[in-house]
């Protein structure tokens, strides 16, 4: 029942929202326009135009602005994102980086004695104080590169 009544309000409402306009003149010779005709003198419904929508200098100039600034934003955002990439990949490369030193210096700390090797292709084994100052050199460029990470 209740789908019924709406049902029927559906249809009238779009009737009653169309209510026509209409002219009549009275006994006095005065023009008169109402949207329900009159019972006590001859009337005829006037079909009214909706005037068509019109924009004056000002409103295409907000208009005009208002894209500009649209579009200012939108290529603001595409250089923010383009920013953003590359900082991302900056920073997974450097991230990438201080594994590979960190894991470099592990090795070096655990490696008891080091070597260079010569022109023969011979290993040179390097002295305990040399040891320690590439094992000092090499912390202190994993420090600069990678800081406290």
């Amino acid at each position: 029942m209740k789908a019924f009544v709406v049902l029927i309000s559906c249809c009238i409402l779009p009737l009653a929202a169309n209510a026509g306009v209409y002219k009549w003149v009275d006994a006095n010779g005065q023009t008169h326009f109402g949207d329900r005709p009159p019972a006590d003198a001859e009337s005829s419904e006037v079909r009214i135009d909706p005037a068509p929508a019109s924009f004056d200098a000002a409103a295409r100039e907000r208009v005009r602005r208002m894209m500009e600034f649209v579009e200012q934003q939108q290529s603001e955002r595409t250089a923010q994102q383009a920013v953003d990439v590359l900082v991302e990949e900056d920073s997974r490369k450097r991230t990438d980086l201080c594994k590979k030193l960190q894991s470099r210096e592990k090795y070096l700390a655990s490696v008891s004695r080091l070597y260079d090797i010569n022109e023969q292709g011979e290993r040179v084994y390097v002295n305990e104080a040399e040891n320690d100052r590439i094992r000092e050199d090499f912390g202190a460029t994993v420090q600069k590169a990678c800081g406290d990470s």
